[in-house]
This record gives C-alpha cells, structure tokens and sequence, in this order.
C-alpha cells in the first residue's frame, strides 16, 4: 500500500488546499476534524502518482539543492539542514517536530518517517526507535516529553540511512509537489520554485496564491511581477497573523525579497542567505550537528578545551540516557556529561574522575545492547 501522509490546517482552507494536492496528483483519502485543535481539520493523502505530462521540467541538480538549502536556513538554521534537530514550541500546533524539514507529530507524518526509517534495511537505530512506532502513530503526549526518544531521534540523524530517508520524505512531502504546482502555474526561475517549496514546507500556500491571482495571473503580469506581489502578500500575512509563532517568520519573505532585488532568479551560486553561505562546498560538507567518527573507544572522553565532539560521545550520551541520566545526547563532551559519568563511576565503584576510557566506554554501550 502507498504511503498515507497528512497535513493539518484551517477548516476554511480546507477545500482549496485539497483541490492543490489533488491538482499536484496527490489521492485525497479523507478529511476529519482534529480533536486537538479546533478550526482545523486533518487530510490524508498519499503521494502522487505518476502524472500524463511526466510533470514538471527539472531545475538543474545545484539550482534544485539551493532552493533547499535556502528553506533549510528559515527550518533549522544550516545549509544542508539540520537532521538531528529535535523542537518542541509553546504554542506550535505541531508539538515535537523532527529533522532538516522539521515534521511533526501532531500532522501523523512524524510517526510515517520513523517507521519509514525502521524498516530500511541496515538502520542503526530501527530497533531501538520500534517501539516508539504506537506512540507516535496516536500522537501521544508521552513522545513530546521522553528524552530517551528524543535522543534517539537525534542519535539517528549520525546514520546515513536516516539522512537518505529523511530527503526522500521530505522530496515526496514537500519539493515535487511544490515543483508541480509551480510548473502547472508557470513558474519556471529556480527562485521562484524556491518561493512555491517554502509555502509547501511553512503552509498556506493555496489561499496566498489564490489571493495573489485576484490582482493579477502570471500570465498578465509575467513570472518575477507575480512572485513579488506574492512575497509581498505573504509577509503582510505573516506580519498580522494571530499566531505569534508564524509572526516572527516574516525574515523568510525578507530573504526571499532580497534575492529578488538582487536579480538571483536563476540561483547561481554562491549565494549568502541569513547571513549563511550556500555553495558547492557548503551543499557538499556533512551535515552540521551529524558525526560519522571517531569509533567509540578509539580515545578517551573528558572535558577539554576544544570541547571533544563526535559520534562517540553522541553514543556515550545515548547509553548513559537510556541509564535514565537526564543527558541531552549532542555528541559534545561538556560538563554535564562528565557529572553523568562520575555518576555512573559511582554506582559502579569505580574511581570518580569524569573521564571515560575505553574500557568504560565499553561498558557503558554493552548495558544498552
């Protein structure tokens, strides 16, 4: 069976943005109240099929990396995005969110990736994240507050295959249908494709593009006057939205506004967003806050200066959580990591000096085998 995700929003843009997902040849399956949230309403939806026209022309592979990369700026503050980013917001309707594109447990989509994730073969941490798989299908209170998971999910982020699921995810959620409405209004610059991902990605697309119509098509004021008043339209809404979370957003439409006034329609690289660089060696570097060494025990942990990072303090961190340490597992040797490990010492009658060695090391992933 395909792949069902969902998207939550407004009751009143409840019609228009099934007829765009259905438009973009997504297969609308039912539309229900959320229990949580009154006012908005939850479509299922699986991915869309294959459509008559092949679909939209690509961009090239390095305009189609800085579209995202600019979205993975406004998401999670890097370049290539940040897939170990764990947030929980006061007020944010879509509670615990995970990964470079940030999904949500409130959508259900969270709960799709996970299990997506697990069931790939190789996945370092599938069975360890399995059973969590019923907690975040029924959105359960317990995820937002575990830190075990929560680690978890960040620990994962180290694992190749977590990476490669999480962009597929996120292509199929977010980029080609985003890239198919583009195309099928006739956006074609790789900047305005960019202006068209973000909506999809930060939501409310369809009635913003349909507010923008009513002054004026694309076909009568051509493609740059259209995204303009579009990016105009959108951070006036932004600005005087009731939600204070979405009000302070309004920074993505002065982006994309500043690359406008600077004529980047083509996205030619290198360009500087927020103050971020994205180029051929930025889209090409490991993803920041993701480690692939050095091996646990291939050297000792303490606290240094330069703090001591990597993936085996990230799984250090990892095994002294599941001890039920209330540890924040982001692979960086500080204090609180040494305190935890004194701790564990301790208990162990072992000497109390905050450092692991090898051995101790050793110990510490067995407990959690």
């Amino acid at each position: 069976m395909s792949d069902v995700f969902s998207t939550t929003v407004a009751c009143a843009d409840c019609t228009a943005h099934r007829q765009d997902l259905e438009a973009c040849g997504h297969r609308v399956l039912e539309c229900s109240d959320d229990p949580t949230l009154p006012g908005y309403c939850t479509i299922r939806y699986t991915r869309p099929v294959a459509m008559a026209d092949g679909g939209p022309a690509p961009l090239a592979a390095t305009q189609a990396l800085a579209a995202r990369a600019i979205v993975n700026i406004f998401e999670t503050g890097e370049v290539r995005g940040d897939y170990s980013a764990v947030t929980l917001l006061p007020g944010d309707t879509g509670r615990l969110t995970y990964g470079r594109a940030q999904t949500t447990l409130g959508s259900g989509n969270l709960h799709l990736l996970v299990s997506r994730y697990c069931a790939m073969a190789g996945a370092r941490f599938g069975a360890r994240l399995r059973p969590w798989l019923p907690a975040l299908a029924t959105r359960s209170p317990a995820a937002d507050a575990d830190q075990k998971l929560h680690n978890l999910l960040r620990a994962s982020a180290d694992d190749p295959v977590m990476r490669d699921v999480q962009d597929a995810f996120f292509d199929e959620l977010f980029w080609e249908p985003a890239a198919r409405s583009a195309s099928r209004l006739g956006i074609r610059s790789p900047l305005g494709t960019a202006v068209v991902y973000d909506s999809w990605v930060h939501g409310s697309w369809t009635p913003l593009r349909d507010r923008t119509n009513a002054s004026g098509t694309i076909n009568g004021l051509g493609e740059h006057d259209w995204v303009q008043r579009y990016v105009r339209n959108r951070r006036e809404w932004l600005a005087t939205h009731g939600n204070a979370l979405l009000r302070a957003t309004v920074y993505r439409m002065d982006a994309f506004q500043r690359l406008i006034d600077q004529e980047a329609w083509g996205l030619q690289l290198p360009l500087v967003v927020r103050g971020h660089e994205i180029s051929l060696g930025t889209l090409s570097a490991l993803p920041p806050n993701c480690y692939d060494g050095p091996q646990p025990g291939s050297r000792p942990l303490g606290v240094q200066s330069p703090l001591q990072r990597g993936l085996d303090v990230r799984l250090v961190q990892l095994a002294l959580s599941d001890q039920g340490c209330d540890v924040r597992a982001d692979g960086i040797y500080g204090n609180a990591s040494a305190r935890f490990i004194r701790a564990f010492q301790r208990s162990s009658e072992l000497p109390e000096t905050g450092m692991a060695d090898a051995a101790l090391i050793q110990r510490l992933l067995a407990l959690g085998d």
